[in-house]
């Protein structure tokens, strides 16, 4: 698997894998990020690669300062099982 790559033009992080390409949706205002939508191709389904992407996204996330808003239910659920993000969501 390759890093996850924050692409600004099209405001999604993403993964590539396989030839493949994972992506998490967001919209920024500020100083807040919100995780809109995970894309995860069906062909990479059941393989850790929207944890991956999730975990590489919110790792950026914090070291640019930003806070979260986890609109997309799988972001939300995650965040949840991670105590150590859970201080990234926006309060």
């Amino acid at each position: 698997m390759s890093d996850v790559i924050d692409n600004k033009a099209h405001r999604h992080f993403e993964l590539e894998v396989d030839g493949h390409l994972a992506t998490e949706h967001y919209k920024l205002d500020g100083n807040v990020i919100t995780f809109e939508h995970t894309d995860v191709p069906k062909e990479l389904g059941g393989k850790g690669v929207g944890s991956k992407l999730v975990q590489g996204a919110l790792d950026q996330v914090r070291s640019a300062g930003l806070k979260l808003i986890p609109q997309c239910p799988f972001v939300k659920a995650w965040v949840e099982k991670h105590a150590d993000y859970q201080d990234l969501v926006a309060r």
